[in-house]
């Protein structure tokens, strides 16, 4: 569980960066979970854009993928979310560092 100056720190990394996925009318399938898990892994911390035409709307997104990757919800704006999950495969020192 990320405490509250964690949660801001890893907003402002997010600030710049550009989604690396997209959900679409399809939703949320296994493969897009597969797909996250993967990123989660090799980045850590990453942006998603939920489609207007998708039946799912940002925060629900975000909440029904961090259920199931046991990630953690850092925000929704608009149509674009962040998720972050520690990565289990990355070495330590390449690894993000969160402020204690």
């Amino acid at each position: 569980m990320l405490r509250g100056k964690q949660r801001s720190y890893l907003k402002g990394l997010a600030n710049t960066m550009k989604p690396i996925l997209q959900i679409g009318k399809e939703g949320i399938s296994e493969q897009v979970i597969n797909q996250i898990d993967k990123m989660l892994n090799d980045h850590e911390l990453i942006k998603i854009n939920v489609l207007d035409s998708s039946s799912l709307g940002a925060k629900e997104a975000a909440i029904e993928i961090c259920d199931e990757l046991k990630s953690e919800y850092i925000s929704a704006m608009g149509n674009k979310i962040v998720v972050y999950r520690e990565s289990r495969t990355m070495d330590k020192d390449e690894r993000i560092k969160l402020p204690k």
